[in-house]
């Protein structure tokens, strides 16, 4: 199992606006590839403009192969544009995390 952890930081003031432009464009197109995420959540404490979402795969290969027909697929191309445009994202750090052995048994 890989969990893929992502943490997103947005321009003060531009977060629930980013998170209605997801919502609308993105998110539907990224559950449709990947299925549901672990976690999807805005900071409530610390830097109050980022939000972290984590997705699980079964493997390395079964992440790269969801990721990629994700990127091929016209809707999420729009999105990224529309993203890319309102400009709102200005930092993204990615953590790929597999489980400790005692961890789920």
């Amino acid at each position: 199992m890989l969990y893929d952890h992502r943490t997103y930081v947005c321009r003060p003031g531009t977060i629930k606006k980013h998170l209605a432009l997801y919502e609308q464009h993105g998110w539907p197109v990224q559950r449709k590839h990947l299925g549901e995420p672990l976690l999807y959540a805005a900071t409530e404490t610390g830097d109050v403009n980022s939000y972290v979402h984590v997705w699980i795969y079964e493997s390395a290969a079964d992440r790269e192969t969801k990721r990629a027909a994700m990127q091929a697929d016209p809707a999420w191309q729009n999105y990224l544009k529309l993203s890319a445009e309102a400009g709102y994202l200005v930092a993204q750090t990615n953590k790929l995390l597999k489980p400790t052995a005692f961890f789920g048994s």
